[in-house]
């Protein structure tokens, strides 16, 4: 039974849910394209506030619209031309029947390949790889799923990969041509495409990033707010702090300016409930997708932290049952049991976040006026081959384990140390420090091999510029490194600037 229910705690990492539901079938290992397409002519526009930030020149990607400037050209900041010049004729040689394997649709014909070679996936069958979305769904109204994070899980090597895709991305959507990948989800539903809504992401997804998706999971925020509730809360640390508008009640009219106010969380190791976790996750006033996108993984981590916990165990049966009411998955009660053996593989290292945003896409807008981030080809793909590789370094960074101790008086400093070398990949435990007035930090190195550059990715990891090394060979040591922290460390950090 206690077997059981590490399987559903490490479900909770790669699909936020139990839900017992009847499976779909997985689509096929085929093979799929990561190849070049153009827009079709005046493509559909939907206005959004959102405006990146960043601004970045170099080739564009693998979706190049019609009017998109030459390699080498810093992007557009003005609204194109509302004609788009016409492509020279390219005639498709690829198999669409293999392009999609959920729907056989080809995509238009107006719009033609730019590059018809079709790559093969990036994914391998060694993978079990899941879209876990939210949607602000709501019963009569149209909605969007403008939270997407692809976890790609190597369950017998206990490895996961995150993919936060922004809201923005302009991409192929079979069935519809250029658009948002966040429209993608309701077009499905209303157009019957096969397999609805997750049928053409699982399509979209695949198509134009190379990446094999075999379950989804979409949730909404109510049911988000009841899982990190029964949950107990889940404790996040907050490494920089975050302030956005908030409404002071959640009860209160969201509609009524007066009920909100700027609301400051962090730094420091933070219990949030479900009310504060969903604002957490998914403000962006005073930020935007790419910041989001962050926090995103961040309370993923946490879920996943508290889901293994064996204090967790006995609220199992209350989640299995909040989850099936909540959550519109094809995870069934069989794909969670096939889960289980793997559970003790997973660590609090186990986890690699990557995200798409700047430099691996590019601001654009679209003929009809829509801010939209265009996929930056070379770069992008780089990426998602790191992300859906099994790393052997990653594999071997995750056998090294690093106490940390607080030598300061900053409260949760140790904790949120901790967490910024899980997120490198290193193994983590907390312990106490002889005292708590250190100047500067200290790492004491315990491996017989004393080696300077495994000793350096600590330190830089860490964002210090030094620290004192203290050389303690010791060949029984339960712990390879140590650190103890000094009032010179500063905690807030990047997670996409560490080296995985």
């Amino acid at each position: 039974m206690k077997l059981f229910f590490r399987s559903l705690s490490a479900a909770i990492l790669t699909a936020i849910l139990v839900a017992c539901t009847t499976p779909q079938a997985s689509v096929e290992n085929s093979s799929a394209p990561f190849i070049l397409i153009t827009s079709a002519p005046n493509p559909s526009p939907t206005p959004t506030p959102f405006q990146p930030s960043d601004q970045a020149a170099g080739q564009f990607a693998l979706f190049l619209p019609l009017n998109t400037p030459t390699s080498g050209q810093i992007l557009p900041t003005e609204t194109p031309s509302p004609t788009p010049t016409t492509p020279a004729d390219v005639s498709p040689t690829a198999d669409f029947n293999q392009l999609f394997p959920t729907s056989a649709a080809p995509p238009p014909a107006e719009i033609p390949l730019v590059n018809p070679t079709v790559q093969p996936l990036l994914t391998t069958n060694e993978t079990i790889n899941f879209l876990l979305i939210g949607s602000d769904k709501r019963p009569g109204s149209s909605y969007r799923t403008d939270t997407m994070v692809i976890a790609i899980v190597w369950p017998n090597q206990g490895q996961v990969s995150l993919i936060s895709i922004p809201r923005d991305l302009w991409i192929f959507i079979p069935t519809v041509g250029m658009q948002r990948i966040n429209t993608a989800y309701q077009s499905g539903e209303i157009s019957g495409y096969a397999g609805g809504g997750p049928g053409i992401l699982k399509d979209t997804i695949s198509y134009n990033l190379g990446i094999r998706i075999d379950h989804t999971a979409m949730v909404e925020f109510d049911g988000f707010r009841r899982i990190v509730d029964t949950l107990g809360g889940v404790d996040l640390p907050v490494a920089c702090p975050y302030t956005d508008w908030r409404l002071i009640d959640p009860t209160y009219d969201p509609e009524n300016e007066n009920n909100w106010w700027l609301y400051t969380v962090g730094p420091g190791q933070i219990h949030m409930d479900g009310d504060l976790a969903l604002w957490y996750a998914r403000s962006r006033s005073k930020s935007n997708d790419f910041d989001r996108g962050r926090r995103q993984q961040e309370v993923l981590r946490a879920i996943f932290s508290k889901a293994l916990q064996s204090g967790t165990f006995t609220k199992i049966p209350q989640l299995y049952n909040d989850f099936s009411s909540t959550i519109v998955t094809d995870l069934g009660l069989g794909d969670l049991l096939s889960l289980g053996s793997h559970a003790t593989n997973f660590t609090n290292a186990n986890i690699r976040g990557y995200y798409i945003r700047p430099p691996y896409v590019s601001n654009w807008t679209t003929p009809g006026g829509a801010a939209v981030l265009l996929p930056n080809d070379e770069a992008l793909k780089q990426m998602l081959v790191e992300a859906t590789t099994l790393s052997q370094s990653a594999v071997e960074r995750e056998s090294i384990k690093v106490d940390v101790q607080n030598g300061t008086t900053i409260d949760s400093l140790d904790s949120l140390t901790a967490s910024r070398l899980n997120y490198a990949g290193y193994q983590t435990s907390l312990s106490n420090a002889d005292r708590r007035d250190y100047s500067n930090s200290v790492l004491v190195d315990f491996t017989t091999g004393q080696n300077p550059a495994q000793q350096q990715s600590i330190i830089t990891n860490l964002g210090l510029y030094q620290a004192n090394i203290i050389s303690l060979p010791d060949a029984n040591s339960a712990i390879q490194y140590r650190i103890i922290l000094g009032y010179d460390y500063q905690p807030c950090f990047q997670p996409q600037d560490l080296s995985h």
